[in-house]
């Protein structure tokens, strides 16, 4: 048995959600036989891989009791440990004394060269400013995985006191300003979408796939990025109110944001 084709497997299986059988055996460049025993080995390493059959039949790698061990690229591993690192100061709630112990657990395991990459590179990245809204990390993983299937979505969102219901075909998550947002399509409206994901709710995974649609711009993040600031330029006003800081953010709750004190005074500017 080739070790080097079972991690071959593993990782074909880590980075889709389902493989049809004959696919995953042409890609491994093996016959149906060898690819079950393969398989069975995995199993018996601790992965929980589902079988379907049928003529739509093949393999998926379910969450398991226990965490297996991943098969990662340096680049990857890499990448994981930057954004431990940054996790508790880049807007996603409740996630520093888990990203700290996940960190400390992640790197020692870490080979020497990888290790050195993750300082090189944590010491040119810049945390985030106190201001960033809080996103769940769980939340923030299920549109990044229905992204990556070309899922359709359906959620609730809030725009001021308004509250709709929208159905999409998600693309990208972009972080712009301290905020996440989700580019997507929106099938009602017939039209590119952005969505802050911190007024996302009730989201819901609908397990329809769609063939995905030639992007409104080459770069997702400098199209966000883009609208953002139009809209920013759209509405900027400024206002400066003979009032105490902190009662105006009292009075004024989340409209309040980007308040400063001015003036000895100290009254409060928009």
């Amino acid at each position: 048995m080739s070790a080097a084709r079972v991690l071959a497997l593993l990782d074909l299986l880590q980075s889709h959600r389902q493989w049809a059988g004959p696919e995953l055996a042409r890609r491994l460049e093996v016959t149906d036989r060898t690819l079950r025993r393969d398989v069975e080995r995995l199993r018996d390493l601790g992965y929980r891989i589902e079988t379907t059959r049928g003529t739509a039949g093949g393999y998926r790698l379910e969450a398991g009791s226990s965490v297996p061990p991943l098969l990662l690229t340096d680049a990857e591993a890499v990448t994981m440990a930057i954004g431990l690192r940054l996790a508790a100061e880049q807007g996603i709630a409740d996630a520093e004394q888990v990203a700290a112990g996940a960190l400390a657990k992640f790197e020692q395991v870490l080979p020497a060269p990888v290790r050195e990459r993750v300082a090189a590179l944590s010491s040119l990245s810049r945390p985030a400013t106190p201001d960033a809204i809080p996103v769940a990390a769980e939340l923030l993983g299920q549109l990044a995985l229905v992204c990556r299937d070309h899922e359709r979505v359906r959620f609730r969102y809030r725009s001021g006191d308004v509250e709709t219901r929208r159905v999409v075909e998600p693309y990208a998550l972009v972080a712009v300003r301290q905020r996440w947002f989700l580019l997507c399509w929106d099938l009602e409206r017939g039209g590119w979408r952005t969505f802050r994901v911190d007024r996302l709710s009730e989201l819901f995974a609908t397990r329809l796939n769609f063939s995905p649609r030639p992007l409104p711009a080459p770069d997702p993040a400098a199209y966000v990025m883009a609208s953002v600031e139009s809209l920013s330029k759209r509405y900027r006003v400024e206002a400066i109110l003979d009032l105490p800081l902190e009662r105006m953010v009292e009075r004024f709750g989340r409209w309040s944001e980007g308040a400063v004190a001015e003036g000895p005074k100290q009254r409060a500017g928009r």
